[in-house]
């Protein structure tokens, strides 16, 4: 052990005291008990003080008196783009390219098949995909230099499974052939053929930060779209889907943006694309006109084309309130944090853990690290499950990987020292090996 537990809680305090986003943590809901320390928000992100209040309203308020009133006196109608446009600030898009609805699945599948059809159509000439622009008009020209069979859609092969799985169906749906290839390669594999590029931006398991800018340049010059998942970095550092040219990107909410278990996911469809986005999922609420009840479909303007169906109105709403954490907060300085505590959580179990016991999986650099950081260790689930006995809660991936997570917002550099320490203390009392 290089450093003494009172020299590294010492410079924990400091760091916490100097920490420009300390006063956020009182806007979160943490446990009472000050030894519990809470390095899962990479799952399921801390409840936002705001939120139980703001949610009793809507229910008490908004249904329980105004009722259908509230589609329009209470702006239910316009929250999926509303709150769209909050998320968008934490990822780097303007106004007007972000809806809010429907699981991260769900938006993954729109995503695909939408970029596919409009890979294809441009390949065939430019012509438009099925389902037009509102006003029947073509939406772009014809790129000639692009053209070509466009039937193949590559995956990050390490992706989380429903991605894979849904990139699977989206490929039988639109006759192209699935490539898994490992995300860092990507940029090299794509080629003439290629459609669409599905890519996590972080990869859950391991914490690894994917080339967005340097991938997404890559796909575009091989004349094919790519669609960013953005679960494990929306909220946790900066990702400039519109300074990068990102064509699509979806991402959930109950993470780094804390919003709640199963809270509604987020899609976003670059406003270049939004005339020739052909959602493969057309409901009544991304109709041009949804009131009109026309057996004919007709897509609305922009973002709107990623609704579906009635908004899930309540756990909407508490994403609403729970993004108020983020009212003057810099993206950058919470990555900036992020970084600091990743490092600072690394030296503690350099220091702390016997030596050869666990393994780090997340790279050390830190243009590849987002804020998790994946330890190997042969018995990982009986001690992650030790751990949480003990006031530590992160998770467990099989077969060997403990994951901790940190959420800037409201993780201190003081819960970081602990957690190593009590990790070094249950490794200590359980000898293995690295698997």
């Amino acid at each position: 052990m290089s450093e003494p537990h009172a020299t590294l809680a010492e410079e924990a305090a400091k760091l916490d005291a100097a920490d420009e986003l300390r006063a956020k943590r009182a806007e979160f809901v943490l446990d009472d008990i000050a030894d519990t320390v809470y390095l899962d928000g990479n799952s399921l992100g801390a409840l936002p003080a705001a939120v139980p209040a703001r949610l009793a309203d809507v229910v008490g308020r908004e249904w329980g008196r105004l009722r259908i009133r509230s589609w329009e006196e209470s702006g239910w109608w316009t929250a999926p783009e509303r709150i769209g446009d909050r998320i968008g600030r934490l990822v780097g898009a303007a106004p007007g390219q972000v809806v809010v609805g429907d699981s991260t699945s769900v938006n993954v599948f729109k995503a695909v098949v939408g970029a596919v059809r409009i890979a294809q159509a441009r390949a065939a000439g430019g012509a438009e995909p099925q389902g037009g622009t509102r006003d029947g008009t073509r939406g772009g020209s014809p790129d000639e230099s692009r053209g070509g069979t466009r039937d193949e859609i590559l995956v990050d092969e390490s992706t989380f499974p429903t991605d894979g799985y849904i990139a699977e169906s989206a490929a039988r749906m639109t006759g192209c052939t699935l490539r898994p290839v490992p995300a860092p390669d990507i940029a090299a594999a794509v080629g003439p053929r290629t459609a669409v590029a599905l890519v996590n931006h972080v990869d859950y398991r391991t914490g690894r930060l994917h080339d967005l800018p340097g991938t997404t340049a890559a796909v575009h010059a091989a004349g094919a779209l790519v669609v960013w998942d953005l679960c494990h970095s929306a909220g946790a550092l900066p990702v400039g889907l519109d300074a990068h040219g990102v064509d699509l990107a979806v991402g959930c909410t109950y993470k780094y943006l804390n919003g709640g278990p199963g809270s509604p996911a987020y899609l976003y469809v670059a406003r270049e694309h939004q005339p020739r986005f052909d959602s493969p999922l057309p409901g009544w609420n991304s109709h041009a006109d949804p009131f009109g009840m026309a057996p004919a479909y007709a897509p609305a303007d922009g973002a709107l084309r990623g609704r579906v169906g009635t908004p899930d109105i309540l756990s909407m709403l508490a994403l609403e309130a729970a993004l108020e954490v983020w009212d003057g907060v810099s993206p950058d300085a919470v990555r900036a944090k992020s970084l600091a505590l990743t490092d600072f959580f690394l030296r503690c179990v350099e220091a702390y853990v016997p030596a050869g016991r666990v393994e780090s999986v997340t790279p050390a650099a830190h243009h590849e690290r987002g804020s998790q950081v994946a330890l190997r260790c042969a018995d990982a689930g009986e001690v992650m499950a030790e751990l949480i006995r003990r006031g530590v809660v992160g998770d467990f991936r099989r077969p060997d990987v403990l994951r901790f997570g940190f959420t800037p917002l409201y993780t201190g550099f003081a819960d970081v020292e602990r957690a190593a320490r009590v990790l070094a203390a249950v490794l200590a009392e359980a000898p293995g090996e690295v698997a």
